[in-house]
């Protein structure tokens, strides 16, 4: 776990975001975390910040500060659950704005990751780059042929950028050393979740780094879509990879808007694009989870396209009854059932407290009038799933990190649908493949296999019975076994006892103590004082308690 030594190890790097921060209007935070005194130029801070949003200065501060925080922006802009919609919008529209790395770094990065001279790998690779981003850079190669006769294998090369991993982990101890001293130095700041925001991140770019993780991604992409002509995938040269270099095969496809520009059938790639993705999240339960438009390429002619997607680190996972407890969702959804809509949003998230059905229910109601009486293609996926995301959390029902995921790539997919074919009606078009997902889920044989499976975990339960009754049994004879209970409102009633008798010996002190110099007729003042203040303090006390618990109830 980071610690304050691991998170000021740099310091330069550390006055660089406070600087930062200051620079965009944070100053409030940066001094309630009590590092302004790291501040070099004070007059850093912009004097007009009324030209920009809060959201704006958000995506600012990330983009300054460069490959990792540009990550960590691009990740929280799929937690709806978290965010407001405004700095969701501007986390989305972050980008990798950085410099191409020299031939010669890639060089070195490929010999040593691969183990051999490149003019030994490679017949040939070209020195200029076909694209860089924050982790890596990609470059043009030819693999010589796999057999004679063979003609060479035209491929990708994708190289991490120099130092980017040591970089990645010195930024990611500094975040979690900051998430963790802003929820103790600004308690506001808690509803957001900093420190999970962090994890989840952490997490993400491991993921993103170890690029024999996303090897074994496209080749279980590539099964799951085995004879299906609508999708292809990068195949993996296993030979010529590593952990920080991936040779892939060459897509030789077009970029969205210049397939645009040719004649592209948009609607056709749109329909392929939602039938893909839907698949991969219902049916396989393993996705890509941000198919925008630059992971896409364009195959074959412009009246039957095929979806060429790429970079395929960063996926989601959904279990089968997860995917179920989704269809469920859906289903209720298209059926109008607002309290099975609330019951699959129940099943899908994880309550943090005590939820009160009926009012969530009343709430799920609401929302669906909203978009009662609405052409489907009216409807914003993503609009629909912020409200419904928002109205668990405000019941306390938290949504799991992979099911904002499935959020984010049905935005995502909508967004990108919506610009090739502006008339594509996404709900529509993903229905009869829904349909058919839950014909399958209640066929016969998936019942039977149900049934099946339920009656082997009873049959299981039922055989271990015994054992454990006999258990309980024998510590019971035996005087070991013991009960335990949780009043959540003890501690409070202890304390509350204990402050009654403490107050009501002392005042009974007081009251005995001055009515005995009364009665002695000696310093008569004194005996009257003693009884003043057991008054005193007997009102005190009464109006402490009673203030206290007004406190409490609120």
């Amino acid at each position: 776990m980071p610690s304050v030594i691991t998170a000021f190890r740099d310091l330069d790097r550390l006055r660089e975001i406070v600087a930062v921060l200051w620079r965009h209007g944070f100053g409030e935070v940066v001094q309630r975390l009590g590092l302004d005194t790291l501040i070099v130029a004070r007059g850093a801070e912009p004097a007009d910040l009324r030209s920009h949003s809060l959201a704006q200065r958000v995506r600012f501060v990330l983009q300054d500060l460069g490959p990792s925080f540009v990550k960590l922006g691009q990740i929280a802009s799929t937690r709806a659950d978290l965010l407001p919609a405004d700095v969701i919008a501007e986390l989305k529209i972050l980008q990798d704005d950085v410099k191409p790395i020299t031939w010669e770094a890639v060089r070195k990065e490929v010999e040593a990751d691969l183990g051999g001279p490149v003019a030994e790998l490679f017949e040939s690779v070209d020195e200029r780059p076909l694209a860089s981003a924050s982790i890596a850079q990609v470059h043009r190669g030819r693999l010589r042929p796999a057999a004679e006769g063979e003609a060479p294998r035209e491929v990708a090369i994708k190289v991490q950028r120099p130092g980017i991993q040591e970089t990645v982990a010195r930024d990611v101890d500094l975040l979690y050393w900051f998430a963790r001293a802003l929820e103790r130095a600004v308690p506001e700041s808690r509803r957001y979740s900093p420190v999970d925001l962090v994890a989840e991140f952490d997490r993400s770019i491991k993921a993103e780094l170890d690029f024999l993780q996303e090897a074994d991604h496209a080749e279980r992409f590539a099964k799951n879509f085995e004879g299906d002509g609508r999708v292809r995938f990068p195949g993996v040269h296993r030979s010529h990879s590593g952990k920080r270099v991936l040779t892939l095969e060459f897509l030789d496809g077009r970029k969205l808007n210049a397939a645009l520009a040719e004649g592209l059938d948009g609607r056709a790639l749109a329909s392929a694009s939602v039938h893909v993705v839907i698949k991969m999240i219902f049916e396989d339960g393993f996705f890509h989870a941000d198919p925008h438009p630059g992971n896409l390429l364009v195959l074959g002619p412009n009246a039957a396209p095929v979806v060429g997607l790429l970079d395929l680190g960063l996926v989601g996972h959904l279990s089968g009854a997860t995917r179920d407890r989704a269809l469920d969702l859906m289903v209720a959804a298209a059926r109008e059932d607002y309290g099975a809509v609330a019951d699959a949003l129940y099943a899908l998230g994880r309550p943090t407290r005590k939820v009160d059905m009926a009012a969530f229910r009343s709430d799920v109601e609401t929302l669906g009038r909203k978009y009662v009486g609405r052409a489907l293609g009216e409807i914003e996926i993503a609009a629909v799933v912020r409200d419904l995301i928002w109205g668990a959390i405000k019941h306390g029902i938290d949504m799991p990190p992979d099911f904002m995921l499935v959020g984010r790539a049905l935005m995502t997919l909508e967004g990108t649908a919506r610009q090739i074919a502006p008339d594509l009606d996404v709900f529509s078009e993903a229905k009869p493949y829904l349909i058919r997902l839950v014909a399958q889920r209640y066929s016969p044989d998936k019942l039977t296999g149900d049934l099946f499976r339920t009656a082997l975990r009873v049959s299981g339960m039922a055989g271990q019975m015994p054992e454990q009754v006999s258990e309980i049994l024998e510590d019971l004879r035996k005087g070991h076994l013991t009960l335990k209970t949780a009043d959540a409102d003890a501690p409070l009633a202890f304390d509350r006892l204990g402050r009654r008798l403490f107050a009501g010996l002392v005042v009974a002190s007081l009251v005995l103590g001055g009515s005995a110099v009364l009665a002695g007729g000696r310093l008569p003042w004194v005996g009257a004082a003693l009884l003043l203040v057991a008054a005193l303090g007997g009102v005190g006390h009464v109006v402490a308690d009673w203030w206290r618990a007004l406190g409490l109830r609120r």
